[in-house]
């Protein structure tokens, strides 16, 4: 089952320093994930000066549970960039 993901990046004055020192581990990670077939798509949500303040994804997950767990065990999420995000069961059109 396909799950859409939105995640929020935390907006305090350490929030980007933290997502550029998680970047290299989270894209392994996001690789990894993608080459195997578990995420179709994902990249960052920039804001309108084009500066990444968040991140979408299509995984596949099983159920709920596991999609959020996916979130959890993100290092965005583990190094404190991603604060909040949301889950929303996904059916492609194409």
């Amino acid at each position: 089952m396909l799950f859409l993901i939105v995640a929020h990046d935390g907006t305090d004055a350490g929030a980007k320093e933290r997502r550029a020192a998680a970047r290299p581990s989270h894209l392994v990670s996001a690789k990894e994930r993608f080459d195997a077939g578990g995420m179709p798509i994902g990249g960052a949500i920039l804001d309108a000066a084009g500066a990444m303040i968040g991140s979408a994804l299509v995984v596949e997950a099983a159920d709920e549970a596991e999609a959020r767990a996916i979130v959890e065990n993100d290092p965005y999420t583990k190094q404190g960039v991603w604060v909040r995000y949301d889950v929303w069961p996904f059916k492609r059109a194409f």
